[in-house]
């Protein structure tokens, strides 16, 4: 029973990170672009999140829509107006100009709401079936990550916007000689990006504390999951962060806690030796 508990623990947490890192590994993906930013969206989004809760009694469920646009907005414009201009570059001057806009955001955070964690409170309770404890809240949680996700893979698989983000990241001058405008599918490509940050800050904050000093780690954790599930994906997000979250939930139970992350960058580094690719990558998009 603790063993079943254990699983459904990290199936749990599973979905939460593949929420967390689908938006990243869109934008590694399509753009070719480590963006740096993604971890300080989830905080920025979190903490829009706790004062619309706590300064006007605003539901989580209810500021996800606004926390999606504004999220979108800033990752849209963001691309459009910066990152276009190095996009073409190498990785490494695109992923320092996300670097740097995060060290700017992530101070701004820092130093206008301070590093004190903060929590919504929602005492949801909890579901016990077969022996098995969830917390509502994390259930919840499970649950729109799961169907945000499962949103974003029928808008890729299914949407004009989609079936053309997918023919510049197999092809972008020829996206571009069948008339996509590639500049303006990047900054859709980051502001999806984006708003997927921001969505899962929202979801966060309802099971998580929310503080900048978080955001490395998110960021860590989305590095993880696209090594382990493949770049531009979004079944491979999923089953990365299920993968990843049953490996640290068991390694928690087995190593302690302060040795689940650790466990995880093992298993990335051993699947970038024997499969690069990651589980459901594609060859050419290591």
């Amino acid at each position: 029973m603790a063993y079943l508990q254990t699983l459904v623990n990290g199936v749990v947490l599973g979905a939460l990170y593949a929420c967390l890192a689908v938006g990243f590994s869109l934008v590694w993906g399509v753009l070719n672009i480590v963006n740096m930013l993604h971890g300080s969206l989830i905080i920025l989004a979190g903490y829009i999140t706790y004062f619309a809760w706590h300064s006007y009694g605003i539901h989580p469920m209810f500021i996800m829509p606004v926390v999606a646009l504004l999220t979108y907005a800033l990752g849209y414009l963001t691309q459009l107006s910066m990152i276009n201009r190095v996009v073409r570059q190498p990785v490494l001057t695109t992923m320092t100009l996300t670097f740097g806009l995060d060290l700017i955001l992530y101070n701004f955070m820092t130093v206008y709401y301070t590093a004190t964690p903060r929590r919504i409170t929602l005492d949801l309770g909890v579901v016990n079936a077969a022996g098995v404890a969830v917390p509502v809240d994390r259930l919840i949680g499970m649950l729109l990550a799961l169907g945000l996700t499962g949103l974003l893979y029928l808008v890729m698989r299914r949407s004009r916007i989609g079936r053309a983000i997918v023919a510049v990241r197999m092809d972008s001058a020829a996206a571009a000689l069948m008339g996509i405008k590639v500049d303006r599918i990047y900054a859709i490509t980051f502001g999806i990006g984006a708003l997927m940050a921001g969505v899962t800050g929202v979801i966060f904050a309802m099971v998580y504390p929310v503080t900048t000093n978080l955001s490395a780690i998110y960021l860590g954790k989305a590095f993880v999951v696209c090594i382990i599930g493949g770049l531009g994906s979004v079944p491979g997000a999923l089953v990365g962060g299920i993968v990843l979250g049953v490996i640290e939930s068991f390694a928690g139970q087995a190593f302690g806690p302060q040795h689940a992350l650790t466990i995880g960058f093992v298993l990335m580094l051993i699947l970038l030796l024997v499969r690069p690719t990651g589980l459901m990558g594609l060859k050419g998009y290591e």
